[in-house]
């Protein structure tokens, strides 16, 4: 046993040399986790920001000038009053993104009871900042009118409290820079233990651990800790000073307890990149199986969309994959604040799906070594 952990320890050590080395990889180690996930925090926001709008205002009233009022930085420039002749003209040379327009004898039909309508055009070439957009305006109308109606009514019969929990301010930096950390840990787990793999066969050393007296299980195992080691640390050093210093994200539950999901999630990760370098035997050949397998798993696992809004049989399948569980103890833990005794099932079954998926990358090994 203790000669076995020694061969085990001194291949890992064989390989953080060899990873040193490699200049492509280390660069591509520190972009994933410092620029590539400040890039992604802040350069594609989900926020509305200095959006342009022209009011036309035919009411004239206390209701009207409230509601243009509301229109502030830095979600909107401040509003500019136009004619209804105006419109066509002003979204046609994308002056405005939105006009709004105010009726005559607004403030009257409210305080007698009617439906009133206000009318919002969109300019929905910027798709997103259309949709945004639209729910900002419908909100600012609501509140203003409400408002409105609460100076000019003794009682309303229901009030409204809203309040935003885990995200007060609606920062998207607090979600894509999380995102894209998870993202990154799972890619570059794969993608280094493949490498590592492949670049044994590439520059003919696989040949020479072939006649020592290693095992399989201590190749595939020194290839594991040592990958792990690197993205570990550099999933810490990430979480501590580009997340939390650098963009400002605070982080609502326990840090060790996140490294320690992350690191179980690691063994699936690198166990995958094993596996993957098995079947493939150059890089260009596992760089197109890495976009096919990487690209499916980010996009399902709930990192981009929620796993609610997929179909029920995929939905199904994706619980079958650990990154889907390593996305959500995720959130629970660093947006949620959860503990152990909330997150214990997805620590479970990340744990028992990646030692199942490290038995068979390391079975799948032995018969890559077996047929070399």
């Amino acid at each position: 046993m203790n000669q076995r952990l020694s061969n085990i320890f001194h291949l890992g050590i064989k390989e953080l040399r060899s990873l040193r080395r490699d200049t492509v990889l280390m660069t591509m180690i520190i972009w994933a986790f410092s620029a590539a996930i400040y890039i992604a925090a802040t350069s594609i926001s989900h926020d509305l920001n200095n959006a342009t709008i022209g009011i036309v205002d035919e009411d004239r009233s206390t209701i009207s000038l409230r509601i243009r009022e509301a229109f502030l930085l830095p979600h909107f420039k401040k509003p500019e009053l136009i004619s209804f002749a105006d419109i066509d003209r002003g979204m046609d040379m994308r002056r405005y993104t939105f006009t709004l327009v105010i009726p005559s004898r607004f403030e009257a039909d409210i305080l007698s009871g009617n439906h009133p309508s206000v009318q919002l055009n969109i300019d929905a070439t910027a798709t997103m900042q259309a949709g945004i957009g639209a729910g900002y305006i419908r909100t600012i109308v609501t509140e203003e009118v409400t408002r409105f109606l609460d100076d000019a009514v003794a009682v309303l019969p229901v009030s409204l409290q809203t309040r935003f929990a885990f995200n007060p301010s609606l920062e998207s930096k607090r979600f894509s820079s999380i995102m894209e950390l998870i993202e990154n840990i799972t890619m570059l787990t794969i993608l280094l233990t493949g490498a590592a793999l492949i670049r044994e066969r590439e520059h003919g050393t696989i040949e020479h651990l072939l006649v020592m007296p290693l095992s399989p299980f201590e190749i595939v195992m020194g290839k594991v800790w040592s990958n792990c080691l690197v993205v570990l640390t550099a999933t810490a050093f990430s979480l501590w000073v580009i997340v939390r210093q650098v963009l400002d994200v605070p982080i609502a539950g326990s840090v060790p307890l996140f490294l320690l999901g992350t690191l179980f999630y690691l063994f699936f990760a690198s166990a995958l990149g094993v596996f993957m370098g098995t079947i493939t035997r150059s890089m260009p050949q596992f760089g197109m199986l890495f976009i096919l397998v990487i690209l499916p798993m980010n996009m399902l696992s709930g990192g981009q969309t929620p796993t609610e809004s997929q179909p029920e049989l995929l939905r199904a399948l994706m619980q079958l994959v650990p990154s889907t569980h390593f996305v959500s103890l995720a959130q629970a833990i660093l947006y949620r604040g959860a503990d152990f005794d909330i997150v214990w099932p997805n620590f479970v079954t990340v744990a028992v799906m990646g030692a199942l998926f490290l038995t068979l990358a390391t079975l799948r090994f032995r018969r890559s070594v077996a047929f070399n």
